[in-house]
């Protein structure tokens, strides 16, 4: 398979969101970018898992969005209605 290709696609879209986040005009619009940015980081720690055989990086990935999920939800509920 073409995992060059696969890594520019995922580094793309991390640099296209990492924009956003710096030019989002609204807070909701940075939250937003910030968690595509971490779903897009799980991808690539599942690709990266894959390329060097190396399927620990499966578990550092669940985690990971395990704890980004968490931080979504904390994020979405202040912005809601404040802590």
């Amino acid at each position: 398979m073409s995992y060059p290709v696969f890594l520019a696609i995922i580094g793309a879209g991390i640099l296209l969101c990492l924009l956003r986040m710096l030019k989002g005009p609204t807070t909701v619009d940075r939250a937003v970018a910030v968690d595509t940015t971490a779903t897009i980081t799980t991808a690539l720690l599942v690709l990266l898992g894959f390329v060097f055989r190396r399927y620990v990086y499966l578990d550092v990935a669940l985690v990971y969005a395990v704890l980004t999920f968490i931080g979504s939800v904390a994020i979405a509920r202040y912005l809601e209605r404040g802590l």
